[in-house]
C-alpha cells in the first residue's frame, strides 16, 4: 500500500498535532519548503487544517489555490491513528491536472491503463522470433485503444492480433480490454479465423464501446510458414522478405466488428517464407500531417525495410527490439495524433540445434558446462534473469552428479543435454550411469538439490531406473520491449551479488518495480541456492520498493524459515522501504536490520 502512495500523483501525508510530518509520498515531500513548512491551501497553513481535523475528529474538506497564486487544489483530511498517537491523513487533488508544470497524469493514466492490459510477455519459439509494441499519441485527447496480443496453440502454432477500438482515453483501454478478453475466450474453443471473427462480430453487437473497433486475426504456422487470416475494418498486413522486398498481403475489405450483421468472413492464407517477417499494425501507423495515405504505406515500407535489412536484425538476442525501432521510426516523438501498435513475426532462416555435451562426472567438467551452456542459451535469445535461473539449476543437477553418481568408485560419463520443442519449451536434462542416494538430511522430496531446482525453473523430474536423468524444462517467453517515454528517464535497479563477506549480499540499488522484482526473485535464489543456504537482502539504496517486490521477499522469506533460517533485510530506518515492509507483516519472518 505504501509503495503504491508513494507513487501516487496527488500529494499525501500522515500528520500528527502541530503539522509534524510521520510519513510523505513523493509528490508532498516536493511541497514542504527547504525549512521545513507546509504548503498554504486557500491562504491557510496545511498544519493548521490538520490539526482542527485532529481537534475534532470528524473528516474536512477545503477548496482554494496552493501556496500564493498557486494552481487550484481540492484538499481532504481524514483523522487516523497515526504513529499511535491521534493524527490525519491529508490528500491534495489538483482541480485541472493538466495544467500542473511538469505532469500530465491524465496522459500517465491513460498510459499505465492501456500498459497494464497488453500482454506482459510474448512467446518464443524455436522457428519464430515475436516483437510487439505500443506508443501512444501525444495527446491524451487521441490515446488509447490500440492493442496487440499472441496466443500460443501448440504445435508450433500461434494466434497473432493487431486491433484499434473505438474512442481514446481509459475507457478506449477499458473497451480494448473486454475485446481482448472476448478474443481470447473465443481462442480456447475454435482458434479458426472465421470462428474468432464471428466471435467477435457477435460480442461488438452487444457493446456499444466495442462495435466499430477494426481487428487483424491469424494464425501462424511457426513450422511450415502458412497464415491463415481474416480482417474486419484494419489495414492489410505487410511482409518484408529476406531479400529486402516489400508487399502488403491482399486482403477482402470487411467493415469492423459489430458494424454489420452478416458482414461474413473473408479468410485468406499465405505462406511466409524463411527470413522474411509479417509485420501487423494498428490505424495509428499510418497517421500523421499527410492526407496522402500512398505517403502513409509507403513510411511504413520504408522504415520496415530499414529496420529489417539491418544485419543480424532477425537475430534471436535483438529480435525483441524490432517492433520497437519500426514503431519509432514511424512516428515522430511530437505531435503524432493516434496510438501505435506494432507487432512482428519474423520466421527464422535456420533453426538453433540442440546442445549435447559428453563429459566425465567429475568438477573439473562443470565450468565447461557452464560456458558452452551460457553460450547457447544467450543465442537462443533468452533473457538473463530467466538464464540465470536456467544455469544454476543446471549446475546444481551436474554438482550433483559429480559429487554423488560415482561415490565410491572411478568417474564415470555425464551428459548435459538442451534442446527446445515447437511450442517454446526448454528441456534440459543431466545424464549419469550411477547410482541416486537421497542426501542424509532429506527435506521432504528425494533432496536438497531437487529442492533447489524447483525454486529456479517451471518444472523438474528424476528417473533413476538406469542411472540417472534429471530432466528440467522452462517455458520460453519474452517481456515487449517498452518504447522510451518522453520525459521519463528512469532505468531499471541494480541487483548485483556480494560474495566478499561471510555470506552473499543481494544488493539492490534504484526502483525496484515489476520488473525489477524478477531479477530480485533471480539473484536471491541464485545467492542462497534455492533458498538452501543463508543470505541478505541490502535495501538502503532503493528508492521504489513495489508490491511485486514485497511478494518476493516474502517468498525467499517463506523458504528460508523452511529451511531453518532467517533472511536479514537491511533497510533504512524511518525510510519508504522499510516502511513497506513493516507495513505487509515480513517483521516476523525477517531480520529487519
Amino acid at each position: 500500500m505504501l509503495a503504491a502512495m508513494e507513487d501516487a500523483p496527488s500529494p499525501i501525508y500522515c500528520l500528527v498535532a502541530g503539522g509534524r510530518t510521520v510519513w510523505a509520498n513523493a509528490g508532498a515531500r516536493g511541497l514542504v519548503t527547504d525549512g521545513g513548512e507546509l504548503p498554504l491551501v486557500a491562504g491557510r497553513p496545511l498544519a493548521e487544517l490538520a490539526d482542527a481535523v485532529i481537534g475534532t475528529g470528524r473528516a474536512g474538506t477545503v477548496r482554494g489555490p496552493l501556496a500564493v497564486g498557486g494552481p487550484a487544489v481540492t484538499v481532504a483530511l481524514r483523522p487516523v491513528r497515526v504513529a499511535g498517537e491521534p493524527g490525519a491523513v491529508v490528500v491534495i487533488e489538483h482541480d485541472d491536472p493538466d495544467a500542473v508544470p511538469g505532469r500530465a497524469p491524465a496522459v500517465d493514466a491513460v498510459e499505465a491503463a492501456q500498459s497494464s492490459l497488453l500482454p506482459p510477455f510474448l512467446p518464443m519459439l524455436p522457428d519464430l522470433a515475436l516483437a510487439g509494441s505500443y506508443h501512444r499519441a501525444t495527446s491524451v485527447r487521441a490515446a488509447g485503444g490500440d492493442w496487440y496480443d499472441a496466443v500460443p496453440l501448440g504445435d508450433g502454432r500461434v494466434a497473432l492480433v493487431v486491433g484499434d477500438a473505438v474512442g481514446h482515453g481509459v475507457a478506449a483501454a477499458g473497451a480494448m480490454s473486454r475485446l481482448r478478453g472476448a478474443m481470447r475466450s473465443t481462442v480456447l474453443r475454435d482458434p479458426s479465423p472465421a470462428a474468432v471473427l464471428a466471435g467477435l462480430d457477435s460480442f461488438a453487437a452487444l457493446m456499444d464501446d466495442v462495435e466499430g473497433a477494426s481487428v487483424f486475426y491469424g494464425v501462424l504456422d511457426s513450422g511450415t510458414g502458412e497464415l491463415v487470416f481474416t480482417t474486419a475494418g484494419h489495414p492489410a498486413p505487410l511482409v518484408v522478405g529476406g531479400d529486402g522486398s516489400a508487399a502488403f498481403l491482399p486482403v477482402t475489405p470487411r467493415p469492423p466488428l459489430g458494424s454489420m450483421p452478416g458482414a461474413g468472413t473473408p479468410v485468406h492464407r499465405f505462406v511466409l517464407e524463411h527470413g522474411a517477417t509479417l509485420v501487423l499494425f494498428s490505424n495509428g501507423a499510418l497517421a500523421g500531417s499527410s492526407s496522402d495515405y500512398a505517403v502513409a504505406l509507403e513510411r511504413l515500407v520504408s522504415a520496415s525495410q530499414e529496420v529489417l535489412g539491418r544485419p543480424g536484425a532477425g537475430d534471436p538476442a535483438t529480435a525483441s527490439g524490432l517492433a520497437v525501432e519500426i514503431a519509432e521510426l514511424v512516428r515522430p516523438p511530437q505531435d503524432w495524433p493516434d496510438d501505435v501498435a506494432v507487432l512482428v513475426a519474423h520466421r527464422r532462416a535456420t533453426a538453433q540445434e540442440p546442445l549435447q555435451l559428453d563429459l566425465p562426472a567429475v568438477p573439473a567438467s562443470l565450468p565447461g558446462i557452464r560456458r558452452r551452456l551460457t553460450a547457447w542459451l544467450t543465442e537462443l535469445g533468452m533473457g538473463e534473469n530467466d538464464r540465470v535461473g536456467v544455469m544454476a539449476a543446471v549446475g546444481e543437477a551436474c554438482a550433483n552428479a559429480a559429487e554423488h553418481a560415482y561415490r565410491g568408485r572411478e568417474p564415470g560419463p555425464m551428459s548435459v543435454r538442451a534442446a527446445v520443442d515447437p511450442d517454446g519449451v526448454l528441456t534440459v536434462t543431466v545424464h549419469d550411469d550411477g547410482t541416486w542416494r537421497a542426501p542424509d538430511h532429506d527435506p521432504g522430496d528425494r533432496g536438497r538439490g531437487l529442492l533447489i531446482m524447483r525454486q529456479l525453473v517451471d518444472g523438474v523430474s528424476l528417473d533413476d531406473r538406469e542411472g540417472t536423468t534429471v530432466t528440467l524444462t522452462v517455458r520460453l517467453r519474452r517481456s515487449p520491449d517498452a518504447p522510451p517515454t518522453p520525459g521519463n528517464g528512469a532505468e531499471g535497479p541494480v541487483i548485483v551479488v556480494d560474495r566478499a563477506g561471510v555470506r552473499p549480499v543481494v544488493r539492490a540499488d534504484g526502483a525496484v518495480d515489476e520488473a525489477g522484482a524478477d531479477s530480485l526473485r533471480i539473484r536471491l535464489l541464485e545467492a542462497s541456492h534455492g533458498g538452501t543456504a543463508r543470505v541478505e537482502l541490502d535495501l538502503r539504496e532503493v528508492t521504489l520498493f513495489s508490491s511485486a517486490a514485497v511478494r518476493v521477499v516474502l517468498a525467499v522469506a517463506r523458504i528460508a524459515r523452511d529451511e531453518g533460517w532467517r533472511l536479514v533485510v537491511h533497510a533504512a530506518d524511518g525510510g519508504v522501504t522499510r516502511q513497506v515492509l513493516e507495513v505487509s507483516g515480513l517483521g516476523g519472518l525477517v531480520d529487519l536490520r
